[in-house]
């Protein structure tokens, strides 16, 4: 028998990415009342394109639930250095989260903890029992790469995506999935705002996992290494675990949820209705194609 196949989308990184690419361009999709509804539309718009093309039968939107996690209370910096949203961005954040909720999918989330670890805690949940396809643009997902999971990070438009499995993974970095927190943990995150060992770039950081296996497992041959790679790691040591921490995806969040409570709805003309009365246009002539 065919295994459920879940689609699991990472809501922020799409709302981003859709309003960043029209905003650029000037495109707001404004309502009567001057409310831009570019991101929604276009999350929206990506997640309707997604289905017709994986044709997942369940589905569940993971959300960040602000600034503030337990990452935070780990490292101040932790996304510290990240530009506040634009103001015609801010509405724009409940917004998708009803439409979201309006169409039928469910979403999840939770203050403090990160969207990531959602996703991360569903595949671990149902590991034995169905196939995963996690939409997202974060590179920190790769590390929960599995037989039954992949991974199809945005590329470009709604249609174009860079499918990883776990072997196209081991392919290309020569280490297992679950260890790419360690190369995290050596070469930082600009992005999150935490920075490893200083002085240690991604193509040294996976060539010491790639042969010593771990952090620990590099700080336990510390000897071996070359004297100024050594005296990095020795002084940024207490950085280097803080970032191991920082990196790991959280997989054992309490789900306690059915799987039929996620499936995969029909639309109705009730749910164009919906739309058009958010003005959210495009998409309900998207969804009129859907019916």
């Amino acid at each position: 028998m065919e295994k459920p196949h879940v689609l699991l989308v990472d809501g922020m990184a799409l709302l981003f990415r859709s309003f960043f690419a029209t905003s650029a361009v000037g495109q707001y999709f404004r309502t009567t009342d001057g409310l831009a509804t570019n991101g929604v539309q276009g999350f929206t718009r990506h997640v309707l394109a997604a289905k017709t093309m994986m044709k997942p039968t369940h589905m569940a939107v993971c959300w960040d639930m602000g600034a503030h996690t337990f990452r935070t209370e780990m490292f101040d910096g932790y996304k510290a250095n990240r530009p506040a949203p634009p103001e015609d961005m801010l509405h724009q954040f409940d917004m998708a989260k009803n439409i979201s909720e309006q169409l039928g999918w469910q979403n999840f989330g939770e203050k403090g903890i990160e969207a990531d670890d959602f996703i991360g805690s569903f595949t671990k949940q149902w590991q034995d029992e169905v196939d995963f396809t996690i939409i997202t643009g974060d590179k920190d997902m790769l590390q929960l790469l599995k037989p039954s999971v992949k991974i199809a990070f945005m590329k470009k438009g709604f249609h174009i995506y860079d499918v990883y499995t776990d072997d196209r993974f081991r392919e290309e970095y020569g280490i297992e999935p679950n260890q790419f927190a360690d190369v995290k943990a050596f070469m930082g995150d600009a992005s999150d705002g935490y920075p490893g060992v200083k002085g240690i770039g991604p193509k040294t950081a996976l060539q010491l996992i790639q042969k010593y296996g771990s952090t620990d497992g590099v700080l336990s041959a510390i000897d071996e290494l070359k004297p100024a790679q050594k005296k990095k790691i020795e002084e940024n040591k207490e950085m280097l675990m803080l970032s191991k921490e920082l990196a790991v995806i959280k997989c054992d969040i309490e789900l306690d949820i059915p799987l039929d409570k996620i499936m995969v709805q029909q639309y109705t003309e009730e749910h164009i209705r919906i739309c058009e009365d958010q003005q959210l246009n495009l998409l309900a002539r998207q969804l009129e194609k859907s019916l």
